[in-house]
């Protein structure tokens, strides 16, 4: 033992040990052999009608009740597996209107450069049940998602067109806004009825490629209960104040690439979840952009489990949250085999959050989650901030390993650790955590921080 501050135990553990716990977790990404998609062939092509005012951000008011919302729904009906349903400009001509929308199993929607796919701003338009959406009620399930894929294997959306959910748009016969009923729920403490702009249930094999996805009214893109999921070169552009647009979340989901994506939003840029449906598993998230949003999350629906996750190269600039797994004991289960590599940070307050007591309690209390094998390696993280490293109770302890993670201010970067096993080294690390029941394991050792220069992009401008 070692002398160290108050309430941490530090052991010394020798190279070989730390290595071969690091070395354990890293085959365990997407099991699929994961490359760039393809534009299938078109089989229908569709031209718009009305004509996007305001540099393409919204419609004339005599176009809001012109729906193309059937003729698209007849055209993806009829395209043959294999092949797209393409909605094109035609001269001035550049906007689509539509309520939901269902796909179907091999076919492809895709939404041409220039084009603009607009969700109609109509409540009724998206009930699941009379009067269900565009409410506020103690349940949160009113609503249809603009675009829907169930039990459609094969199946994909795709650009480099837009797809726009107004939801910052005031709603027909209303006086406010998907967002702004969003936050009334806050206050309230009741559900908002707001539409997802896309969710992807019981499909294996879906693709999202090369599409602006923007404004939505809650979730962007809601992917669960399949294997096999690829989300590559999608911009998600929504203002980091609007409550509940998360930008691409798993659930319960197996093989699962997210990539080459740039994404803007006002909660979770991703959020991996795991609920009753099963675990969630072997997924990647590589070669990403986040900017204002939560971060890179896990949970807070963690009781169906969590696991191999690896997170790399990925910036975030600005967001509330960095790397943040959330949980507690209503909805918690095992997070374990996580790595999170080659990350650089700035301009987010949380830069590292591992929250066990995370807040919105269910009834239950018995879902405990424990975090385990976390592994954080060759990170740079920039500015002030606060960082969490909370296990649940000295039987669910936080056991996760610091590898090559330096704070450039680290006199500037508070500190809360309370129930968790933290390893240090081989690589530099210029902090020691300390709080409750904590013991720090390992030796760091010495280097220079993980380069950042020329890593951080720009948001891309588009129309």
């Amino acid at each position: 033992m070692r002398s160290s501050p108050r309430g941490v135990r530090y052991t010394l553990l020798g190279f070989w040990t730390v290595t071969a716990l690091a070395a354990g977790t890293l085959h365990a990404q997407d099991l699929r052999q994961v490359s760039e998609p393809v534009f299938p062939p078109t089989a229908l092509r569709l031209r718009a009608r009305l004509v996007a005012i305001q540099g393409g951000r919204t419609l004339p008011a005599r176009d809001e009740n012109k729906l193309d919302t059937a003729r698209i729904q007849n055209a993806l009906n009829h395209c043959p597996p294999g092949r797209a349903v393409e909605l094109v400009p035609d001269g001035i001509r550049n906007a689509f209107l539509s309520g939901p929308l269902r796909l179907r199993a091999g076919v492809t929607l895709r939404i041409a450069q220039g084009a603009i796919l607009f969700g109609s701003r109509n409540p009724r338009d998206y009930d699941r049940r009379p009067g269900g959406c565009g409410v506020l009620s103690r349940r949160g399930t009113g609503c249809r998602p603009l675009i829907l894929a169930d039990h459609a294997p094969n199946a994909a959306l795709m650009g480099p067109g837009t797809i726009d959910g107004r939801g910052g748009a005031t709603l027909l016969g209303k006086t406010f806004s998907w967002w702004q009923l969003a936050r009334q729920a806050q206050v309230q403490n009741l559900h908002q009825n707001c539409p997802r702009l896309i969710e992807i249930s019981h499909s294996d094999n879906f693709t999202l490629y090369r599409i602006l996805l923007r404004n939505s009214p809650n979730f962007h893109v809601l992917y669960r209960d399949g294997r096999g999921f690829t989300a590559w070169g999608v911009i998600i552009d929504t203002p980091g104040t609007a409550r509940n647009t998360d930008g691409i979340d798993p659930s319960s989901a197996t093989d699962v690439t997210i990539t080459h994506c740039f994404i803007h939003a006002g909660d979770d840029d991703v959020a991996i979840k795991a609920g009753s449906a099963g675990p969630s598993s072997h997924i990647t998230v590589a070669d990403n952009h986040f900017y204002t949003g939560h971060g890179m999350s896990i949970g807070s629906n963690t009781n169906g489990g969590v696991r191999d996750v690896r997170v790399r190269r990925l910036t975030i600039d600005g967001a509330n949250n960095g790397l943040r797994i959330k949980s507690n004991s209503s909805r918690g289960g095992r997070v374990e085999n996580v790595l999170y590599q080659d990350v650089c940070i700035r301009r987010t307050p949380r830069p590292i959050v591992m929250d066990s007591h995370y807040s919105f309690y269910g009834s239950r209390r018995n879902e405990i989650p424990t975090f385990t094998d976390i592994v954080l390696r060759d990170i740079h993280i920039f500015g002030p901030g606060r960082i969490l490293l909370d296990g649940y109770d000295a039987t669910h302890r936080l056991r996760v390993t610091f590898d090559d993670v330096i704070l450039e201010a680290p006199n500037q970067v508070r500190f809360r650790a309370d129930h968790a096993r933290i390893r240090l080294g081989p690589g530099p690390v210029n902090f020691l955590p300390s709080g409750n029941d904590v013991t720090i394991l390992g030796m760091p050792g010495q280097g220079r921080p993980y380069p950042c220069q020329g890593r951080f992009k720009p948001m891309p401008s588009h129309p």
